[in-house]
């Protein structure tokens, strides 16, 4: 009888290989798989969806009350027994101007003046600056060029809130 050739992978030469794709799996599956760049990308799209609905609501109001063409009206958007107690934002055209106070009672959430995200005292999780009629976002700890951008509206244009590239996150 003829033996076959048996030829094929020793259990060493199993084990290497393994290893090797264990090591390379470790080094190269970050730089694919970058959940922190998606998880502040998509808490910016959250905030984005929660001002288009605050916007929503505050556009309404102004439209029922009158003052939705005003370049600049304080609008009540909770009224209280007593009108000292009232909540109010500065509108511009009917939606929300890009001012700290007014993003933080329309939007109901706790936000801190600053420029620089990775700022190690903000305590909030969201960072508002205004350096002009555009206003910018960042969730703390996010990269710089990871914001939401606001700009007022106009007569004639709707707020334009802009989103960074994905990658910039």
């Amino acid at each position: 009888m003829k033996k076959g050739n048996n030829q094929g992978f020793t259990l060493i030469e199993l084990v290497v290989v393994i290893i090797i794709l264990g090591i390379l799996a470790v080094t190269a599956a970050p730089k694919f798989i970058n959940l922190q760049s998606d998880a502040y990308f998509s808490a910016l799209q959250g905030l984005k969806a929660a001002i288009n609905g605050s916007n929503t609501l505050i556009y309404s109001k102004a439209a029922i009350q009158g003052v939705e063409k005003s370049p600049k009206t304080d609008i009540v958007i909770v009224s209280a027994a007593d009108p000292a107690n009232n909540v109010e934002v500065t509108i511009g055209y009917g939606y929300i101007r890009p001012n700290f106070n007014d993003f933080a009672v329309a939007l109901d959430m706790s936000i801190s003046k600053g420029d620089d995200p990775s700022d190690p005292t903000i305590t909030t999780e969201w960072i508002f600056d205004k350096p002009n009629s555009i206003g910018f976002f960042w969730q703390t700890g996010a990269p710089i060029t990871c914001f939401l951008q606001y700009t007022q509206a106009t007569a004639t244009t709707s707020p334009i809130i802009e989103l960074p590239d994905p990658s910039d996150c």
